[in-house]
């Protein structure tokens, strides 16, 4: 998408886990965005020392030009860290262009507004398979959903469970409460190597599950393959990796059945529209992995309304503020409300939020301007 532009100023609002983004153009249209959660304090300086210089006071006539002379001058540099600090600019430039053109995001990438599927995505291990099941049941009773995902295996486990016994319990109990009509996701977070991935398939297969998350290391993708390759229901994967050349890899040989791009961690929208693209050539769906109820999962919803390749539903956190304190008065209102298991994607200009007043108050502010 061509249109010009130029950066006069760029704020940031920042606390250990979070960091928000304002630009100003020379004309003092503004746009909003955020970097990747997690660390974020680290980010932000990432952010002001190899993000903003570059582009401060530069003309630029595309989102790609901007993107491909920071990761030039920083070629030294690639990896996580600047990707996730350059989500910030790259979600502030949407949105500002949504702001200018009077138009959602999703519009501007040819989709349409309205509502999408949603599953409720649980992030605990720490839980007993009881206690899961009787939190999902509220849910799908409550607001409608059917479709949930719980973890199996501990992160990153070497194979071994998060205590002896509980993978085996919750492939059990919480297929059996949720009952028919509800699709069961599981997300084992790159637990085990393909042997055990594929014996654990077998008990997932008589309990009704229809998705198995990362199921091995992701930085062994062979191993990954030898599970696709081996069971009948959707092995996915690919949260963790933001190399372009990483994901032609993927999905040439096709290592899982759907890919999960996570937008902040790719970069922001302009490059996980790029592995939207890869993905739709090969016929292969995209469901974003979306772990947290920032401005990742708003992306997400309009990414998923336009793209021509999207899964079959929005990844929503069910963790609050136990699990997620940060996550409390981000926005103004509730964009993430819920009915009859459904999202409505924002339909006000550029990505349809505003971050909270309050919130804004409270986080650690920088600037880097002409």
């Amino acid at each position: 998408m061509k249109i010009n532009f130029k950066i006069k100023k760029l704020e940031t609002f920042t606390n250990t886990y979070v960091s928000v983004v304002k630009l100003t153009m020379f004309d003092d249209s503004i746009g909003w965005g955020q970097m990747s959660t997690y660390c974020a304090d680290i980010t932000c300086e990432i952010f002001h020392r190899q993000i903003a210089p570059h582009v401060i006071g530069v003309s630029f006539s595309s989102f790609d030009d901007l993107e491909e002379l920071i990761l030039r001058k920083e070629h030294k540099f690639p990896g996580s860290y600047i990707l996730r600090a350059l989500a910030g600019l790259d979600t502030a430039l949407w949105d500002w262009l949504g702001k200018i053109k009077e138009l959602p995001v999703v519009t501007l990438l040819g989709g349409n507004i309205g509502k999408i599927r949603a599953y409720g995505s649980s992030m605990k291990r720490d839980i007993t398979p009881q206690e899961e099941a009787q939190r999902l049941c509220h849910l799908r009773d409550t607001f409608g959903f059917n479709a949930f995902k719980f973890r199996i295996g501990s992160e990153c486990g070497e194979g071994k469970d998060e205590w002896e016994g509980r993978t085996e319990e919750i492939i059990n109990v919480v297929p059996k409460a949720l009952g028919n009509g509800v699709e069961k996701l599981v997300d084992a977070n790159s637990c085990y190597l393909h042997e055990d991935a594929i014996e654990i398939s077998k008990k997932l297969i008589d309990n009704d599950i229809c998705h198995f998350e990362e199921p091995c290391p992701y930085w062994l993708p062979e191993e990954t393959k030898k599970v696709t390759d081996a069971i009948s229901i959707d092995v996915t994967g690919g949260e963790q990796d933001c190399d372009l050349r990483v994901w032609q890899d993927l999905i040439d040989r096709k290592i899982t059945d759907v890919f999960q791009p996570d937008i902040m961690y790719m970069g922001g929208l302009t490059r996980s529209l790029k592995v939207a693209k890869m993905a739709a050539d090969a016929n292969m769906p995209c469901t974003p992995h979306a772990a947290n109820l920032s401005l990742v999962t708003i992306c997400t919803m309009h990414f998923l309304k336009a793209i021509p390749n999207a899964g079959k539903y929005l990844e929503l956190s069910i963790e609050g503020e136990d699990y997620y304190p940060w996550q409390i008065d981000l926005f103004d209102g509730n964009p993430f409300m819920v009915l009859d298991g459904e999202c409505s994607v924002p339909d006000s200009p550029g990505w349809g939020v505003q971050f909270s007043k309050k919130w804004l108050e409270k986080s650690h502010y920088r600037v880097c301007e002409i």
